[in-house]
C-alpha cells in the first residue's frame, strides 16, 4: 500500500516501528530533502511521513551531509559559495563559512570535525575545518563532483569527472592517498565500511561498475535493463544518478532515472531484482540508520519516494520543494 501525502494536507500520522525504535531513546529520525531549484530544505519525519519543517537556507542548495551525532546538518549553497550549518533540534541555521568556489555534494567526518566540499569551477576540493570554522585546506582535482565519508574520521572521498577517478583524501597528511579508476566519467558512488569496494555510477551507463579499491582496478561492471530515452532535466547523459548501500552492506540500490525506479542489487549473489516504482526521474538515495527505510528523491515529480527496506515496497510519497536531489536520513536526538 502507497500512501500520498500532499504538500499542505497530511493524512492520519502512522507510526512505523523506527518511530517506536526512535522514540525510545528520545530521538526522532528525520529527512531532508535539499531543493535544488528552490532555497530551502523539507523535512520529513520518517515516523509518520508528515512534513515537519521547512528551512530556508539561499538559493540553490546542493548537498547535504551530516556527522555521526545528528546534532547539526551541512548544506552547501551555490549562489552563494558557502557551507551553511543547521541545529538539527531547533531546525534553525546556525553559522555560515565561505568556501572556494561553487561548491557541490559535500561529506562530513563522523567526529564532525571536517566537511569535503568539491568545488566545480575551481578543479579543487575544499576541506573545511568546522571547529575553526574556515577552508584549511585546497586540494586540486579535474571536475570535482562528489564527496563521500565511509564512516572514519580518518579520510574523505572525492570524485574526479575529469580524471576518471575517486580520490582518497588521508585528513592527518591533508593530501591524496590513493586513486581509484572507474573506466568512466564517475557520478554518484558508494564505499563499502571495509573500503575494500568502490561502485560508481557513470556518464551514459544505466548501471554502474565496480572497483577493488586496495589494487585500484575496475573489476566489474554491471548494466541494468534496458531502459527508454532519457527525458530528465536536471540529468543529462547520465541514467543512473543515485546509489547507496544498505547499512548492512548487503545491497547497492541503485536509481533509473529514465525508468522511474530503483532496482536492488544482492551484492553476494550479484543478481539484480526487480524495479520499485518510484516518481518521475529518482535522483539519489539514502536509508535510515536502521535500515528499514530507503528514501528516493524525484527530482521532476517535486516528490520524495519512501520506500520499506524489507518488503521493497514504496510506502508513502511527500511533496517537497522544487527540483529535490539530495536526501539525508538523520537520526536526531532530543532537545
Amino acid at each position: 500500500m502507497r500512501i500520498t501525502v500532499p504538500c499542505i494536507a497530511v493524512g492520519i500520522a502512522m507510526l512505523a516501528p523506527a518511530a517506536m525504535n526512535a522514540a525510545s531513546s528520545g530521538a526522532r529520525l528525520l529527512l531532508y530533502v535539499d531543493n535544488s531549484l528552490g532555497d530551502d530544505i523539507t523535512v520529513i519525519d520518517l515516523g509518520t511521513f508528515k512534513i515537519v519543517d521547512t528551512i530556508k537556507v539561499g538559493n540553490q542548495p546542493h548537498a547535504l551531509c551530516a556527522p555521526a551525532d545528528g546534532r547539526r546538518l551541512f548544506t552547501t549553497i551555490e549562489s552563494e559559495n558557502n557551507l551553511k550549518t543547521i541545529d538539527t533540534i531547533t531546525g534553525k541555521l546556525i553559522g555560515t563559512i565561505p568556501v572556494t568556489g561553487k561548491p557541490n555534494e559535500c561529506a562530513a567526518t563522523p567526529n564532525g570535525r571536517f566537511v569535503g566540499v568539491p568545488i566545480r569551477d575551481g578543479d579543487s576540493v575544499d576541506i573545511v575545518d568546522t571547529i575553526l570554522k574556515k577552508v584549511v585546506k585546497v586540494l586540486p582535482v579535474k571536475t570535482p563532483h562528489n564527496c563521500f565519508n565511509s564512516g572514519n574520521d580518518n579520510d574523505l572521498y572525492v570524485s574526479s569527472m575529469g580524471s576518471n577517478e575517486i580520490d582518497v583524501i588521508d585528513l592527518k597528511k591533508m593530501d591524496y592517498s590513493a586513486r581509484i579508476p572507474t573506466g568512466g566519467i564517475p557520478r554518484p558512488y558508494a564505499v563499502s565500511d571495509d573500503e575494500k569496494s568502490l561502485y560508481t555510477a557513470l556518464t551514459n551507463l544505466h548501471g554502474f561498475v565496480i572497483s577493488d579499491i586496495p589494487n585500484r582496478k575496475v573489476i566489474e561492471r554491471v548494466e541494468l535493463p534496458p531502459a527508454p530515452p532519457l527525458d530528465c532535466p536536471l540529468e543529462v547523459n547520465t541514467p543512473t544518478h543515485g546509489l547507496a548501500l544498505t547499512p548492512d552492506g548487503k545491497q547497492l540500490w541503485v536509481t533509473s532515472l529514465a525508468d522511474g525506479g530503483v532496482y536492488v542489487y544482492d551484492v553476494a549473489t550479484k543478481k539484480t531484482a526487480a524495479m520499485i516504482h518510484v516518481g518521475k526521474c529518482p535522483n539519489w538515495i539514502a536509508f535510515s540508520p536502521d535500515g528499514k527505510y530507503g528514501a528516493v528523491s524525484n527530482s521532476d515529480s517535486n516528490d520524495c519516494s519512501i520506500i520499506d527496506a524489507h518488503t521493497q515496497r514504496e510506502v508513502a510519497r511527500v511533496k517537497v520543494g522544487k527540483g529535490p536531489k539530495r536526501v539525508l536520513v538523520v537520526r536526531v536526538p532530543a532537545g
